[in-house]
């Protein structure tokens, strides 16, 4: 899931500079009120490391408390949280986020991808976190339909592509969500969304379409899903090594079902 937090990171920082320079295009953006916010926005945006986004974030919201990029700054500390692997405060700091504005889609799916994630089959409130998981990926596709875009000036055909990523991130946790469940024929269904509005796929996505697709017998699209995945240079080596593993499952009950 690396490469999708990556994207979410690095469309969060290109939204974050291109309202800077969209202030006198779009009046209704939010407004810096002096060069000291604008230098602790900007510190923010481009930070070297979660650790250091987490921080710069943080004393944005501490140091101008009625800044108008709250909502901005909590949602780069939520992904810089999601990036370093900790899904309790992702999950703390994109609530926050929609306690600032109910409409950011973005930490909408930082918490529905979050709460797939490290939600097992036998949590006690494991219905109860995957039903938010999905009433907030479903929330976000329908804000992501008639989503304006953050700077006027972007052609329109590069912003349907950043609404396809940020879709197809939605149908992920929407994926997940179904995995969980073991409800393999959604879980194909969205994954596959996912994989192919994306620009990028995540491997490690990629590697989970398969598994459920070798769950519904679809042993020929699982094998050449595993096939992308084990080609992509940037596969981590536990999702190649997963890959590996699952394509000899494939080629077995493919055998088996001839």
């Amino acid at each position: 899931m690396i490469r999708s937090i990556l994207f979410r990171i690095s469309l969060a920082l290109a939204v974050s500079l291109s309202i800077l320079s969209a202030q006198t295009a779009n009046p209704n953006q939010p407004k810096p009120k002096n060069q000291k916010e604008v230098d602790a926005y900007l510190a923010m945006a481009q930070a070297p490391d979660p650790d250091a986004r987490i921080a710069a974030g943080t004393e944005l919201i501490t140091k101008f408390a009625t800044t108008d990029f709250k909502a901005i700054a909590l949602y780069f500390i939520a992904v810089s949280y999601e990036q370093k692997g900790d899904l309790d405060n992702a999950v703390v700091y994109a609530e926050k986020c929609l306690e600032t504005d109910p409409k950011f889609y973005g930490a909408m799916i930082t918490i529905a991808n979050a709460l797939s994630l490290r939600t097992k089959e036998f949590d006690l409130d494991k219905e109860e976190k995957l039903s938010r998981a999905e009433k907030m990926a479903k929330s976000a596709l329908e804000l992501l339909a008639s989503a304006p875009k953050p700077n006027p000036n972007l052609p329109d055909e590069q912003w349907a592509s950043i609404k396809n990523d940020v879709s197809g991130q939605a149908h992920q946790a929407l994926g997940l969500s179904a995995l969980v469940r073991k409800k393999y024929d959604a879980c194909t269904d969205e994954l596959k969304l996912a994989v192919q509005l994306s620009s990028q796929p995540d491997p490690s996505t990629m590697v989970r379409l398969a598994s459920c697709q070798i769950n519904v017998k679809k042993y020929d699209d699982a094998l050449a899903v595993l096939d992308k995945a084990l080609a992509d240079p940037n596969a981590a080596p536990a999702v190649k090594n997963a890959a590996v593993s699952l394509k000899i499952n494939a080629n077995k009950g493919k055998a088996e079902n001839k």
